[in-house]
């Protein structure tokens, strides 16, 4: 599900769930959020690598796990459920925004939902040509990664995206700040990272200069998004409806 490997200074951390787009599910957050934080406390660890297996990178939240529409449980149940993943979700966003070490990711195919917020909390970026990011979660009322995705394409920017649904190619993820540089293949992404110039002590000041804690305040942005009944339904309904617009 997580693939580790630690070689030198560098920690790569490889989704690999292929057989769902690497989509994220309960366990996966909790074992992604368990190796970030292990790279976190290695202080000899100076970059963390995020990157997966399969012809995605992460195609999102694992709508898979979420009861049918008008399934028998009942709905407050299902949505506080929901709740703690997506606050777990968010967790994990945070940790990576602010790790004290350099963060990378690359993406290819499918970098969608909670997988683009994974992707845009990432110090390096890279994208390969295939990449394509979308932010569906809007759709079901969530505030998720909004203020870290503006941070790096500009407010204007990122709310166009959010609220029209948009899919981003490669391209347009460079030129807008998503993604840092293009890379011709996801494999290929060593041979366009260099050594780090700085210490791992002088990365993580620089970082916490550059970011203020909003931790509690995105927190906060997300429970009240969620906090209107029928979360449960809202995604059921969007499940349904692409796999509608699939068949």
């Amino acid at each position: 599900m997580i693939e580790r490997l630690i070689a030198d200074d560098m920690a790569i951390l490889t989704l690999a769930r292929p057989e769902r787009g690497n989509a994220l599910s309960e366990s996966m957050v909790e074992t992604l959020i368990e190796a970030v934080t292990d790279c976190i406390g290695s202080p000899h660890i100076h970059t963390l690598v995020l990157a997966a297996d399969g012809r995605h990178f992460c195609t999102g939240f694992d709508t898979g796990e979420v009861p049918e529409a008008g399934a028998p449980s009942p709905r407050s149940a299902q949505d506080g459920a929901l709740l703690w993943r997506f606050v777990r979700i968010e967790h994990l966003l945070a940790l990576l925004w602010h790790a004290p070490l350099r963060t990378v990711a690359v993406a290819h195919g499918r970098t969608w939902g909670a997988g683009a917020d994974l992707f845009a909390t990432c110090d390096v970026r890279f994208a390969a040509a295939d990449a394509q990011w979308r932010f569906p979660g809007v759709g079901f009322g969530l505030v998720l990664g909004s203020r870290r995705l503006g941070a790096c394409v500009g407010e204007d920017v990122a709310l166009t995206w959010l609220t029209e649904g948009r899919t981003i190619g490669a391209e347009d993820a460079v030129r807008c700040g998503l993604a840092t540089a293009l890379v011709p293949d996801a494999a290929l992404w060593k041979s366009h990272l260099g050594p780090p110039a700085v210490t791992r002590d002088t990365h993580a000041r620089l970082k916490a200069a550059m970011r203020p804690d909003q931790r509690d305040a995105d927190l906060a942005a997300l429970v009240r998004s969620a906090a209107e009944p029928g979360l449960a339904e809202r995604i059921a309904r969007y499940r349904q409806a692409v796999m509608a617009a699939r068949s």
